[in-house]
């Protein structure tokens, strides 16, 4: 696992814990219910730590918040301090949750948009076929056509999509074309499945287009697109966790083959 994806994993899981804190936290003040005041600082003060070591530039303003001075405790009730202190716990949990919902959006929206393209893909590629009174129409029998009906489905939701073309020497011939999403620092790699293009080819493609990428200045994500139409891959989960696993410091990998 890459140090970048283990912070991410890292700050996925903080923001369940804070959701968690938040809700308890929050349930218990509309409720009045103030006894559970020293499990809520002590929960809040180790997520704050544990921020503050890994995106410190993001969380170093908020502070740990400190105990009531006043402990002293009438017939099992919190003092007014203490009480004063659950409502800025509360605050606290829901200012990082505002916060850590910017910073997962950030990095995981522009993926889930692409999954939600490539997941519906064959839908499109089928609606296209069924126009009306049989005009004319795109149908998707090649990469060259899976790469045009990506490109036009991309400029539904990104703005700069900046097309590359190449001709390495193991790819014969043929040129073929990526999409660089400038903006969001992520390359789209296209394939289309056939006979002679099956899991060990792709994947040995794929491998070779990560090489590439390592080294692209504006590439920090790689999403692999397989459209497998006449189902030529026989693993499709098994491909695409292969591909992920490729993932390094400089450059994370996705992969994904539809339809399943």
């Amino acid at each position: 696992m890459t140090k970048e994806r283990d912070k991410q994993d890292k700050i996925e899981n903080i923001v369940k814990d804070v959701k968690v804190l938040s809700d308890k936290c929050n349930r218990d003040v509309d409720g009045k219910f103030y006894f559970n005041y020293e499990y809520y600082l002590k929960e809040l003060n180790r997520i704050l730590v544990e921020l503050k070591q890994i995106q410190p530039e993001l969380f170093q303003d908020i502070d740990l918040v400190e105990d009531a001075k006043d402990r002293s405790l009438a017939s099992g009730s919190l003092t007014g301090e203490q009480v004063a202190k659950l409502y800025e716990i509360s605050a606290v949990t829901d200012k990082l949750l505002s916060r850590l919902g910017q910073i997962i959006e950030e990095k995981v929206q522009p993926v889930v948009i692409l999954e939600r393209i490539f997941n519906c893909f064959h839908q499109v590629v089928r609606q296209l076929r069924n126009r009306y009174d049989s005009r004319e129409t795109i149908d998707v029998k090649d990469e060259y056509d899976v790469q045009d009906l990506t490109h036009a489905l991309l400029k539904i939701y990104f703005g700069d999509i900046r097309p590359e073309e190449w001709t390495p020497s193991y790819a014969g011939s043929s040129s073929r074309m990526d999409f660089l999403l400038k903006d969001e620092h992520l390359v789209v790699e296209v394939k289309k499945t056939r006979d002679i293009m099956r899991d060990k080819q792709v994947e040995e493609q794929f491998i070779v287009d990560i090489g590439r990428y390592k080294a692209h200045p504006d590439c920090k994500t790689l999403v692999c697109f397989v459209y497998d139409p006449e189902g030529f891959i026989s693993n499709p989960t098994g491909l695409e966790n292969d591909l992920s696993k490729l993932s390094t410091e400089s450059l994370s990998v996705k992969a994904y083959v539809f339809p399943k």
